[in-house]
């Protein structure tokens, strides 16, 4: 193992525990109504035409068609990003793939997926979708609306991905049902409380996700967007009630669907325990009247999360073989 041992913070970013420790997380209870929130929410959202439109970016590969893409998300907001389509077979599949809370500056010419097409989109507020008041800084966008548990930003990326996957029916109609997920760290969370209420979404993976018990978030020491709602919370202490709704551990308590959580023992901006609630709510036995795992999930360990370390390299190679065959046009899903 590579566990980082020395680091720039004035706390572990291990919190003391253990790898046993972690997988002994649990997830937390459901809040009233929290499944009716949810349901609803994509009820209402099936309702909108996406209204996808491409136009030829001006980024070019020799693997991909590249192009700019626009849809209608909820609250008529506009949704920018890109679209791969590949250059050589059949698209047979599709990706929806999730950027972290930097945003994004392009798409990943590397994703390891064949015959496939691939939405990049960005969720609302951030890069292609930046549009004011919302702040496309990360410690502002956590907080927007955050008092407002029906209007809180979280929630509306979760309905720009819920679009992405109508945008990818409309273009390409012989890949519904057969459309994956892939999301890291703010995409890994907003992944984790779209899934079980989409059943059009046939796999997903979640890296370093977030948003994963809320309560315990409020109280690990953080970086980055974390920190920012853990400030807000002590000078206003309102955001409990939304937090909880908008809890991605309690939503993963719900997926059916074959699921790869890649999830870190190290991580100053997601708290691990915090990670590992969300891994954990989709590998552990659940509690009566919730509906059972997919036998083909996995849980990947990695060493360290958003921090360098001297494993990352080889790490990420295991994993991108993992999800070569977890998003390959026909899976066994044995991984």
């Amino acid at each position: 193992m590579t566990i980082p041992k020395t680091y720039p913070y004035d706390f572990d970013p291990t919190y003391g525990m253990t790898l046993a420790d972690l997988r002994a997380v649990v997830p937390p209870v459901a809040p009233d109504r929290f499944d009716g929130f949810w349901s609803d929410r994509y009820a209402r959202a099936m309702t909108i035409d996406p209204q996808p439109k491409l136009s030829k970016s001006k980024s070019s590969h020799p693997r991909w068609s590249v192009f700019d893409i626009t849809y209608t998300s909820t609250d008529a907001f506009t949704i920018g990003g890109w679209l791969l389509v590949p250059k050589r077979g059949e698209v047979r599949r599709g990706l929806v793939v999730g950027h972290g809370y930097g945003g994004r500056d392009a798409p990943n010419f590397d994703v390891p997926v064949e015959n496939t097409a691939v939405l990049f989109p960005c969720f609302r507020g951030m890069s292609r979708s930046a549009r004011p008041p919302i702040s496309s800084e990360a410690d502002w966008h956590v907080l927007h609306d955050i008092d407002k548990p029906e209007r809180y930003i979280i929630g509306g990326c979760v309905e720009d991905l819920w679009l992405a996957v109508s945008a990818l029916t409309v273009l390409y109609p012989r890949v519904a049902g057969r459309i994956g997920y892939s999301g890291i760290s703010f995409g890994g969370g907003i992944g984790g409380l779209a899934i079980p209420f989409d059943r059009r979404i046939d796999r997903g993976h979640l890296s370093l996700p977030t948003f994963g018990s809320q309560e315990l978030r409020l109280k690990l020491p953080s970086i980055g967007s974390a920190a920012s709602v853990q400030r807000y919370q002590a000078k206003y202490g309102n955001a409990l009630p939304t937090l909880r709704l908008h809890d991605s551990a309690v939503a993963a308590n719900r997926i059916t669907i074959p699921m790869l959580a890649s999830v870190a023992q190290f991580d100053p901006a997601v708290a691990p325990p915090c990670q590992f609630a969300i891994a954990n709510a989709l590998c552990q036995p659940r509690a009566a009247g919730l509906p059972l795992p997919s036998k083909f999930n996995e849980i990947f360990i990695l060493d360290a999360g958003h921090f360098d370390y001297p494993g990352k390299t080889s790490q990420d190679t295991v994993l991108t073989t993992k999800l070569r065959h977890f998003f390959k046009p026909d899976p066994s899903f044995e991984l």
